[in-house]
């Protein structure tokens, strides 16, 4: 055969050779991906059997597990009731016993007595006085408690009116004791003595009087060193017989008034909205039986716009127990909750339905608005005047108390001659206007103010300075120049234009949302609970129905920090104080945060804290990635102090009708909702933990105090980690 013949059957029987091996590749190809469907298909039919299988398991211990759940929850609410009921019985005992004078805040008429005789009281001496105010703080406080707890709108408007009358006399007081201090020491001074100066520091507020004396040009800075403030009188005052108040009170009780009146107003034009039939039907609805209808007009005047002009007016209010009723200023503590939809769609009541409706109806108890942050009187204030810059009080928060700085003229001076003294006599304090209003070539400089924050607050962010309009009644950010902090001092200098009352501001949640979290049993009814917040870490030491806070930043916190409180107690010290990390119904305007059914976020709280002497748990960054629907958190069995080890944790997914133990980690690269093969999957979150626990933590979970329990559970559902991180 020719070379050229051989070579080209050589090249024919390589290419067929080829052909054949692509073909057999091929072949081998198409027949592994059959195996490879046929094994996914027959995996997919067991998992789907296995699936199944958890279900129908699911549906038979469902009634079983949801009866034990209700059980438990049923017998610590019971004895939390108990305990309560007799500790309020204790406390209204030991209140009787004292005969202190002190009112109970939630008995109307022992209020209005309060309120009558401090009126009528202008025979106490100074001290006298000021012991009165203090307890007239401590009663506004407390009024805020019974004003949240009230449901009927007649007893809320009761309770406003008396913040508000006690508001207008706590003012006239302190210009009844500012007017008393400086005539009696002008009465004594000698007349060629030099300026006055004098600082009185009580409990909860503090009084610096400053007056006009000696008109020295080079002395326009003046400092109360205890109180922490300083002013410096415009130059137009130096040669004008005046004097200077600066009163700070450690209570706001100025940002309660905007609340008031922004409800009000809100009911005003909710009611403009309305056609003129429902108006109608609501205003003869509420109404008092005895009030005769007027016959000119069916709509008439309503209450809350009475109530508006009674605002505007001075805020000047009624007796507090006869006071005639008013149209209720309507609120809600909190958005309505959401049914679970998984619920609702799959199948008809049955008798297990009815069991899960009602757990759910004993879940859905008022925790998320029980802490202090509670503030179920207003919505977001809207603002007045156009372009005015009005502060949003539930965006902002004040800190260390309200500042009041006013001016006045001097109270004449006593003339002492031989044998006899004359006193020219005048009927309180007189308002020097500043600016003065006359033609000058030069305008009135601001008044500069210095503040040193009290030593009681931590400031968050550096503090920013708003004034209070007493016309709108609102807090507004105009009219402040030249703000400059200084840190180090924790000093905050501003100058306004005029003498004027101000309170320092900062964001309310400046903390949120929680970079993370974790509950870290510490033993039986004991556990440490960490949030990472936005700024700083907080650390909790629960141990039964006490609570403790530990915090790296200390300044101002020297009276808190490391004391054992009730959690109540601990969440409005803590809010006094400038730490917050609480949550109300209107955080979410302000703040990110996972949405998530809110019964099904209720239900794991207080199953949480049925397992915390027991079990640790922590954040997950799953959680944001499961739905609406579900939750997910990493959770261990954990008994000693020591910190959890990061293998321990297991990931769970918890749902309204189910719980499961999932296959993925912390670390994993996606999100998936597969569970650990083998592992069963319960109707509750406390059945599902229960798998993967031994004899001795279930034990401790079963030996759990119920305040300690109740404690926990508060504390979740005031800062709401599974939501706000």
């Amino acid at each position: 055969m020719p070379p050229k013949k051989k070579k080209k059957a050589q090249k024919k029987k390589k290419t067929l050779k080829s052909q054949k091996q692509k073909e057999e590749e091929e072949a081998a190809r198409l027949q592994l991906q059959l195996e490879r469907e046929e094994q996914e298909r027959l995996e997919n039919e067991r998992k789907q059997q296995e699936i199944q299988w958890l279900e129908e398991k699911v549906l038979e211990k469902r009634e079983e597990e949801l009866l034990k759940l209700n059980t438990l929850l049923e017998k610590n609410s019971s004895a939390i009731t108990k305990w309560k009921t007799a500790a309020a019985e204790k406390a209204a005992w030991e209140r009787y016993m004292r005969c202190d004078g002190y009112p109970d805040p939630k008995d109307q008429r022992a209020v209005n007595t309060f309120i009558s005789l401090w009126r009528d009281d202008l025979e106490s001496n100074v001290a006298e006085q000021f012991d009165q105010s203090t307890t007239a703080i401590r009663l506004a406080e407390d009024l805020h408690e019974p004003l949240q707890e009230a449901k009927d709108p007649k007893e809320v408007l009761k309770y406003q009116e008396a913040l508000m009358e006690m508001q207008e006399l706590f003012h006239s007081k302190h210009l009844f004791i500012a007017e008393k201090i400086l005539k009696g020491t002008c009465e004594k001074m000698d007349p060629d003595a030099t300026n006055l100066q004098h600082e009185y520091k009580h409990e909860r507020l503090t009084l610096c009087l400053w007056a006009n004396l000696f008109k020295d040009l080079n002395l326009n800075e003046h400092r109360f060193e205890e109180a922490g403030l300083s002013f410096m009188l415009p130059m137009q005052l130096v040669w004008s017989a005046v004097a200077v108040r600066m009163l700070h009170t450690h209570y706001d009780h100025l940002s309660i008034l905007v609340r008031i009146r922004h409800q009000a107003q809100k009911q005003v034009e909710e009611e403009k909205e309305l056609p003129i039939e429902e108006l109608d039907q609501k205003q003869a609805s509420s109404r008092p039986p005895s009030r005769k209808s007027s016959a000119s007009s069916k709509r008439g005047r309503s209450k809350i716009s009475r109530q508006m002009e009674a605002c505007n007016s001075q805020m000047s209010s009624s007796d507090f127990s006869d006071s005639p009723t008013k149209d209720p200023l309507q609120a809600s503590s909190r958005p309505p909750s959401r049914k679970c939809s998984a619920q609702s769609s799959r199948r008809s009541r049955s008798k297990i339905s009815t069991q899960m409706e009602a757990l759910n109806s004993q879940m859905s108890s008022p925790d998320f608005s029980d802490s202090p942050t509670k503030d179920p009187i207003v919505p977001q204030p809207k603002v007045i005047r156009s372009g005015a810059q009005v502060v949003d009080v539930m965006q902002y928060t004040s800190v260390g108390g309200v500042f009041y700085c006013d001016l006045f003229h001097l109270p004449p001076r006593p003339i002492r001659r031989k044998g006899y003294t004359i006193l020219q006599l005048e009927d309180g304090l007189r308002v020097f206007p500043y600016p003065t209003g006359k033609p000058s070539n030069e305008a009135c400089p601001p008044v500069g103010v210095s503040v040193t924050l009290p030593d009681w607050i931590t400031n968050v962010e550096p503090p920013l300075v708003a004034r209070w309009d007493a016309g709108d009644k609102q807090w507004r950010w105009d009219g402040i120049t030249d703000v400059s902090y200084e840190k180090a001092e924790a000093k905050i200098s501003f100058k306004m234009e005029t003498f004027q009352t101000f309170a320092l501001m900062q964001k309310t949640y400046a903390n949120l949302p929680f970079q993370g979290w974790e509950l870290q049993p510490l033993g039986q009814d004991s556990l440490l609970f960490t949030i990472k917040g936005a700024i700083f870490d907080i650390t909790i030491t629960i141990k039964n129905d006490q609570c403790m806070l530990q915090l790296e930043q200390q300044r101002g916190l020297s009276h808190l920090v490391g004391k054992w409180m009730s959690g109540h107690a601990l969440q409005k010290a803590m809010l006094k104080a400038g730490v917050n990390i609480f949550v109300n119904e209107h955080t979410h305007k302000y703040v990110s945060f996972c949405r998530k059914e809110s019964l099904t976020e209720q239900v794991v709280y207080k199953q949480m804290a049925l397992f915390a002497s027991a079990c640790a748990f922590s954040w997950s960054k799953w959680n944001a990635k499961c739905g609406e629907e579900h939750l997910v958190l990493q959770v261990c069995e954990h008994h000693d102090p020591s910190p959890v080890p990061e293998a321990s944790w297991g990931v769970y997914l918890v749902g309204a009708e189910k719980s499961q133990k999932l296959k993925i980690t912390e670390n994993s690269e996606a999100f998936s909702p597969e569970h650990v093969p083998g592992s069963l999957v319960h109707n509750t979150f406390i059945h599902m933990l229960e798998d993967n626990m031994s004899p001795d933590g279930i034990d401790m979970t079963r030996n759990s105090n119920y305040c300690f329990v109740d404690t926990v559970q508060n504390l979740l559902c005031a800062t709401r980690p599974l939501v706000f991180s």
